[in-house]
């Protein structure tokens, strides 16, 4: 059974960054994708990016500029960093593994609140 669980600061001032950790279980970060994905409050869900099985990542072309997604083998951890964050960046993050095209299992998400 897999397993994945967000970690991180409820609460990130604006103009800081934002970083998270998904702690996986019953699979290794060195194989699938690794992905992080938001919502924020009233509207869908936002893809951020992956951290592919071969060490590439992709992020989405609205945040790329600001994202930043590590891996850590030795701990089976992959963590995510939003820098200069604002109050829109307010969502609930989700970490969650992809297989093939399918988002197969995802992290109970953690809410996060950027406000000073």
């Amino acid at each position: 059974q897999v397993q994945l669980q967000e970690s991180g600061p409820g609460l990130v001032k604006p103009a800081q960054t934002l970083s998270l950790t998904c702690t996986v279980s019953g699979d290794s970060v060195t194989n699938s994708g690794w992905n992080w994905i938001r919502q924020p409050p009233g509207k869908g869900l936002e893809w951020i990016g992956v951290a592919v099985y071969n060490g590439a990542n992709y992020y989405s072309p609205s945040l790329r500029s600001r994202t930043s997604i590590s891996r850590d083998t030795s701990k089976n951890q992959f963590s995510l960093h939003l820098s200069s964050v604002t109050p829109e960046d307010t969502a609930v993050y989700y970490c969650a593994r992809i297989e093939g095209t399918t988002f197969d299992y995802w992290g109970q998400g953690t809410q996060v609140t950027v406000s000073s």
